[in-house]
């Protein structure tokens, strides 16, 4: 048996009905011209057929009584017909009728008994395409890993018709220079020394620049809002995607990053959505932001991730001033984590997120400053378009989490010169969650205009 890192168990022990811990991606695919009505069927009794499922996807916790969540135990037979499923949408088969199918399947839990991952080939679009919703528990995977896995699925051919099972796939080679070699036990120990290690260090950077310097924007600074309430177990899920060209275009008249715009239209539609219900608060906004810490050589699964906090300036009623804004909080930002070895940075993030654990705590939510408003995160995407089995991917829309005080989570990646949002609310606390697809596309025109791209 494998020990469960630190970091993979608290996905496992905060995890209840309210607070499924899984991330997800939503897959649009457009078959070949030649494909018959058995296309997908073939699809699904080709990857049927692999059976060498690697490691990762035989893992579950193991159980000894009710000693749960401290180590895997690897199951020798997958029954790959559970975690392989098929659906079909109700006529007419609209894109809204597979994104209600997408925030019924996000708002179920995994089966703890068996292998932590599903995966469902979804067909009966009016439009001909079909899709591929797969979820992974968080404490297998981070969103990063998951995206980099199912993207080493596809391929850049169109006339590349061989069907790969991301259940097959073996891990990449790991250099051997800067190796993390040893027992996944020894493992674990060398990095929880290094991170205790840097704890004073660590600190003595952190309160300069927080308190000093004024770089590090530090929780509980946020503001309450509806957003910030605990959460029931249903979902509610929306995607779109917008032209990176468009982006790109804001990022070279203002001088800043594709990230920073990303994080501006979020901001300006936070702003409409608030201001549309008569909810928008004074002060700014806070976006939590996860920051991928995984190298080339990271290839064992579970989570690397750090996170930053960034003031949203959604007190700003221009698009120009607030993107500034934004830019200089992630440059602050930034500049603290440069100078941080990859154990320092994970001390501090633990520091900036762990009062989301504080919602565990029975009336916390209700009656403290929220640590931080939303999570907002943008995960890499693959550049060039992408096909499975020769059908091309139209659109790659990741799922993440809620929580506790954390009724709404923003996820995007770039595929093939777009930009994919996936958008996951609690179902009761976000109303009419689909509107900030709308206030979105707002916020980009606003951005367009203001700065003259």
């Amino acid at each position: 048996m494998q020990p469960i890192a630190p970091t993979d168990a608290l996905f496992l022990v905060g995890e209840s009905r309210e607070h499924p811990m899984h991330v997800a991606g939503l897959q649009l695919f457009q078959p070949p011209p030649d494909a018959g009505p058995e296309f997908l069927r073939g699809l699904y009794d080709a990857l049927l057929a692999q059976t060498d499922v690697q490691p990762t996807f035989r893992k579950r916790p193991a159980f000894a009584g009710a000693i749960t969540n401290l180590v895997w135990a690897v199951d020798k037979e997958v029954e790959l017909d559970y975690h392989l499923r098929r659906s079909a949408l109700p006529a007419p088969g609209r894109v809204r009728d597979l994104l209600e199918l997408a925030s019924r399947l996000h708002g179920s839990l995994l089966d703890r008994h068996r292998p932590l991952w599903e995966s469902h080939l979804i067909e009966g679009l009016d439009d001909g395409r079909f899709a591929v919703y797969t979820k992974f528990h968080h404490a297998l995977i981070d969103g990063v890993s998951a995206m980099k896995l199912m993207q080493r699925a596809l391929s850049e051919d169109p006339a590349d018709t061989e069907v790969r099972a991301p259940w097959c796939l073996r891990p990449r080679r790991r250099s051997a220079q800067g190796a993390d070699t040893g027992l996944p036990l020894l493992r674990t120990a060398r990095r929880l020394a290094g991170a205790i290690t840097g704890i004073a260090p660590t600190t003595l950077t952190l309160a300069r620049s927080a308190l000093l310097e004024q770089e590090l924007m530090l929780p509980f600074r946020a503001p309450k809002t509806m957003l910030n309430v605990r959460i029931g177990g249903a979902r509610r899920v929306a995607a779109q995607s917008w032209p990176l060209e468009r982006i790109r275009n804001v990022k070279a008249a203002a001088g800043v990053t594709v990230n920073d715009v990303a994080l501006a239209m979020c901001a300006g539609a936070l702003r409409g959505y608030l201001t549309d219900l008569d909810a928008l608060p004074d002060t700014p906004l806070v976006a939590m932001v996860p920051v991928n810490l995984r190298t080339e050589n990271d290839t064992d699964g579970g989570n690397l991730v750090g996170a930053v906090l960034c003031n949203l300036a959604t007190d700003l009623d221009d698009p120009a001033e607030r993107l500034r804004a934004i830019t200089e909080s992630m440059r602050r930002t930034k500049r603290v984590y440069a100078d941080l070895p990859r154990t320092h940075q994970l001390a501090v993030s633990a520091l900036l997120v762990g009062g989301v654990a504080l919602g565990l705590l029975p009336g916390f939510v209700r009656t403290a400053p929220p640590p931080f408003n939303i999570v907002i995160s943008n995960v890499p995407g693959a550049r060039a378009p992408l096909y499975f089995g020769g059908a091309r991917l139209d659109g790659n829309y990741p799922l993440s989490i809620p929580l506790d005080g954390l009724a709404l989570n923003i996820t995007l990646a770039n595929y093939a010169g777009n930009l994919d949002f996936g958008l996951v609310g609690c179902r009761r606390s976000v109303p009419r969650l689909q509107r900030l697809l709308d206030h979105l596309e707002t916020a980009l025109k606003d951005l367009e205009q203001a700065v003259g791209a």
